[in-house]
């Protein structure tokens, strides 16, 4: 008895063994069917009469049924692996190293950008640009090569009393010039000479640095330091100028409390004394020979003059060797390149310094880098030459310092020699 309902016909069954047939033949296993099962018929009466739609039989050689690859040995229903549908997950492809590398190189020229831009207007804005030398009246001629006038100050501004007392600087008011020094940069080496504090020198005619006031000179005849005192780094420029005939281009100035605060955050600089000092009015108790000084010995060693034989000119000495070593140390890879020393290093140097209104960091930088170069052995330290002594000041050898200026006013190789 047939059990199928009446609407399933023979032609639906097939004529083959495993479709309705009774054929004594069985299907061959590579024709095994994939049921596919299709949307339900709606209820009611249709093709069938209304009973549901039955499964349809699919061959595994017709489209989107079941693969005939499975009596090969591959995984039933194996889809989108590798290669062909094995049923394996896909393979992560292989990295690009070239790319990797590239975006890698890309990120770090950017950070290495951005961070030396910050850096620069960091350092930039806090130079302190107080002097003004477009307040100073008949000015020579500018030369070749450039020349900066350093001035080291018994400023005692930022100093505690407890620092004062540590550092012997005792506490008189307002600030004097405690040494002086001309550095010519250009293309025959650095040099750097001392301007003895003492020096015998005349005051000539002046503005005033606030007043604007035009007092006229009457040929007196000072000490050096006494015109800083007078007015300032304004007629300090104008008096060195009208003396020795050398255009000055940038001031650059710094103070007993910056100028260890340097040293200390430079990490200390190693200086080869050259002989036993003991000095009770500095504080300098040092033995011969190289060792390194913190901020406090630094400065004790540079203001020491009543310990040495030559006085104030051997105290000059000492100061340019102690910049030179300074400059230096500050300009070493383990300083530069040092983020842990480099920054504090700066912000010392930079909130202490006072500079000019033109003054630029790149000319800071040229300046540093020639102060090293003297200590290497690239350029020429000197004091100012002398020829004697009156009342105390210290005479200048007008035949020699016109000279001096000549070869440095014409980028000239420095061959005067001084005391």
């Amino acid at each position: 008895m047939n059990d199928w309902p009446e609407a399933w016909s023979d032609d639906n069954r097939g004529g083959r063994y495993g479709r309705g047939s009774a054929s004594a033949q069985p299907e061959s296993p590579r024709v095994m069917r994939q049921v596919r099962r299709g949307q339900p018929a709606p209820p009611g009466p249709g093709a069938y009469g209304g009973v549901p739609q039955q499964p349809q039989y699919v061959d595994g050689r017709g489209s989107g049924g079941y693969d005939s690859g499975y009596n090969t040995g591959q995984v039933y229903g194996g889809g989108g692996g590798h290669g062909g549908g094995d049923g394996y997950a896909p393979q992560r492809p292989a990295p690009d190293w070239r790319r990797r590398i590239k975006v890698t190189v890309i990120t770090l020229v950017t950070v290495l950008f951005v961070t030396t831009v910050a850096t620069y207007f960091w350092a930039d804005s806090k130079l302190n640009r107080e002097v003004d030398l477009s307040k100073v009246i008949e000015r020579p001629e500018k030369g070749e090569g450039t020349n900066y006038l350093i001035v080291g100050s018994d400023s005692r501004e930022g100093l505690s009393d407890e620092d004062k007392k540590r550092l012997r600087t005792g506490s008189s008011d307002g600030k004097r010039t405690d040494s002086m020094m001309i550095l010519h940069t250009g293309g025959n080496g650095p040099t750097l000479i001392s301007l003895p504090r003492d020096s015998n020198v005349e005051i000539p005619t002046f503005k005033g640095s606030e007043s604007g006031k035009t007092y006229q000179g009457t040929g007196r005849q000072v000490k050096l330091n006494a015109a800083y005192a007078e007015d300032g780094p304004e007629l300090l420029v104008r008096t060195v100028e009208f003396n020795t005939g050398l255009h000055i281009d940038h001031y650059v100035e710094i103070g007993f409390a910056g100028f260890a605060n340097i040293v200390d955050a430079a990490g200390g600089v190693e200086i080869d004394i050259p002989q036993d000092i003991k000095d009770t009015k500095s504080g300098a108790d040092f033995r011969k020979g190289k060792q390194t000084l913190n901020g406090e010995e630094a400065l004790a060693f540079v203001r020491t003059r009543y310990a040495l034989a030559g006085s104030d000119l051997d105290r000059t000495k000492n100061q340019q060797k102690f910049l030179s070593a300074l400059a230096n140390q500050v300009a070493t890879p383990s300083t530069v390149l040092n983020p842990f020393r480099l920054y504090p290093t700066m912000g010392a140097g930079l909130d202490s310094l006072i500079v000019d209104k033109d003054m630029g960091l790149f000319d800071l930088a040229d300046m540093f880098w020639s102060m090293k170069g003297v200590s290497g052995g690239e350029g020429t330290s000197m004091n100012m030459p002398l020829a004697g002594s009156t009342g105390g000041n210290l005479l200048w050898d007008k035949d020699k310092v016109k000279q001096l200026v000549n070869q440095l006013n014409n980028d000239e190789k420095v061959t005067v020699t001084g005391d």
